[in-house]
């Protein structure tokens, strides 16, 4: 059994949501310094920093050049899979980017995430997404294979609108979705993410877990998401828009 003990930024990560979550701080207070809660939770101002830097990147907190740490919403959107990262970076004037990594028609070593969502053999989608060139997003996918006859690397376009992998299932191959749900979290980037990403092993990153579901509750996909820096979503209503990533 696994007993290796979480890093203390993200201890320190954890109790900060935690205190989020339960109302402790209203939206516009500043959180305490970097220096008060290093005495408090007994670590380093680096890793306290490290710590508060992923609630940023997460939406929670703003960081103002003065003003220290302030709390920005206490409830940051939590389907963002909903959300059209390839719409949301053109609307801001800048160039969405999509790799594809690889695609498995049937991948015979799901997680456990997968197999206990979906009792039938699923396809594996891996692509890396970015913003003008630069690495963001490690995205799998995996979803029923029965949903995707005949996917190949040709329904992947890397450039445009089109690039969008819900754009992809919902036009190519007919699916659709009406909810998700979604875990954000914190974690040291695995060896295989971090070279995708251009970062070092075991860097502070954020990672995402979100299922998508039909009009019958039924599970239609499953994301795996890592994600380097702060990306805003902003979401209006529940429905989903296009594209998860």
């Amino acid at each position: 059994m696994n007993t290796r003990a979480a890093p203390k930024y993200q201890v320190v990560h954890d109790e900060l949501l935690r205190r989020l979550k339960a109302g402790m701080y209203s939206v516009g207070t500043r959180l305490p310094s970097e220096e008060t809660l290093a005495q408090s939770f007994a670590v380093s101002r680096v890793t306290a920093r490290r710590a508060l830097e992923l609630l940023v990147d997460a939406g929670y907190l703003v960081s103002r050049q003065g003003s220290g740490y302030l709390v920005n919403t206490l409830s940051p959107p939590e389907t963002t899979c909903l959300t059209s990262f390839t719409d949301m970076v053109l609307r801001e004037g800048r160039m969405p980017g999509a790799r594809l990594i690889e695609i498995r028609e049937e991948d015979p070593t799901p997680p456990a995430e997968v197999t206990a969502l979906f009792d039938e053999p699923v396809a594996l989608i891996r692509r890396l997404r970015t913003i003008d060139d630069e690495p963001k997003l490690l995205v799998s996918t995996w979803l029923p294979r029965r949903l995707v006859p005949g996917l190949s690397k040709a329904d992947f376009p890397e450039q445009g609108q089109d690039q969008s992998i819900l754009r992809i299932l919902a036009d190519r191959f007919k699916i659709d979705w009406g909810r998700a749900c979604e875990t954000v979290g914190s974690c040291a980037a695995p060896a295989d993410a971090a070279e995708w990403l251009g970062i070092k092993p075991d860097t502070p990153i954020l990672s995402q877990a979100c299922t998508a579901f039909d009009d019958d509750q039924r599970p239609v996909f499953f994301d795996q998401v890592y994600r380097v820096g702060p990306i805003t979503y902003t979401l209006v209503g529940a429905r989903r828009e296009a594209d998860p990533a």
